[in-house]
């Protein structure tokens, strides 16, 4: 079989779970951001693409692969694959689920603590000399723990489950929305309250994102839902850029609504200096904590993510059908 790999080489040789897994097939190669003729000519005949996360597989390339029999991402996030035309040629579109809810959860609560303890102007205060001045600063102005915030969750997926768990071992109060509220067994499990998301934006000190990107959660936290929270509060995000309306956010800390956001991921990627959301950060310092998207790029991540790709690559080798399918192929 003949596999084209959108990505980088050099992850796929340290992940993989051998050399001799990858030497089975005829691997190919292209960098994230290829056009799609790039792609076509690599791989036009490939059976199985295994594309990053971040990069897209377009209804175009689809079309023209004949033996395309799967699509996996890299990661968990399938938005820039285009599942509509995968299934319309049967084509499998899969994902690994799961496999990195516990790096990306860690991620969430390091950006919450971030915002909190002000790491950033602290770490450049003592730089400068400045220690005290800081330290007598925060003394004053207050420094509120983790264990003293209502948190809410907007999503409830792998990441925020695992992510509300962490949580709870602060002493947090977690709430949490979704579109289809769970079963009263996890959120015993997961010491959760639902709450609407009416009710949850004013009561929450930090609400953390964790919904998939759809047509329904593009700029999901827009100037409207922004203006619903509580004043000071916190924004997280390790979802995806997309839920953020930029410049929404941007006002909501100019104003005051959000005393400061936390955000792992940042639209569009890769990220560039003239982004609207880095420039305010840079002519407001202290409002936004960045992260450059590795929440979910751990080595234990990638190790599971990778292993349980190639077991499906080996599933549609011997004709059977893979796992963490998101498509619905009969």
């Amino acid at each position: 079989m003949k596999i084209l790999v959108i990505g980088n080489p050099q992850r796929y040789e340290k992940f993989s779970p051998g050399e001799e897994i990858i030497g089975r097939y005829d691997v190919v190669y292209c960098p994230v951001g290829s056009e799609d003729e790039e792609l076509l000519r690599a791989g036009g005949d490939a059976d199985v693409i295994l594309a990053d996360a971040i990069s897209g597989v377009s209804a175009y390339v689809i079309d023209r692969m004949p033996n395309l029999k799967m699509i996996h991402s890299e990661g968990v996030a399938y938005n820039k694959i285009d599942v509509r035309a995968a299934s319309e040629k049967k084509i499998y579109v899969c994902n690994n689920k799961g496999g990195n809810a516990a790096a990306v959860a860690e991620q969430a609560v390091l950006l919450m603590l971030g915002l909190l303890r002000t790491v950033v102007p602290g770490h450049e205060a003592v730089l400068a000399g400045r220690q005290i001045e800081r330290k007598e600063h925060l003394m004053v102005k207050g420094i509120t723990d983790l264990a003293d915030c209502a948190v809410g969750l907007l999503g409830m997926g792998d990441i925020a489950k695992a992510t509300a768990a962490r949580l709870h071992a602060f002493g947090c109060q977690c709430f949490y929305y979704t579109k289809h509220r769970k079963e009263a067994s996890l959120e015993q499990e997961l010491h959760l309250t639902y709450k609407p998301l009416d009710e949850l934006l004013p009561m929450c000190d930090i609400v953390s994102l964790h919904m998939a990107v759809n047509d329904e959660t593009v700029g999901f936290m827009n100037a409207a839902r922004f203006s619903q929270m509580k004043r000071g509060a916190y924004i997280v995000n390790t979802g995806r850029g997309e839920l953020i309306d930029n410049d929404a956010l941007c006002k909501a800390l100019e104003v005051g609504t959000l005393a400061g956001a936390g955000l792992d991921t940042v639209f569009p990627e890769p990220v560039q200096k003239e982004n609207p959301v880095v420039k305010f950060a840079e002519d407001n310092p202290g409002k936004i904590l960045f992260s450059p998207h590795i929440g979910g790029v751990t080595t234990g991540s990638f190790k599971r993510m990778h292993h349980h790709m190639w077991e499906n690559v080996r599933r549609i080798e011997f004709g059977e059908k893979p796992d963490c399918v998101v498509n619905d192929i009969v």
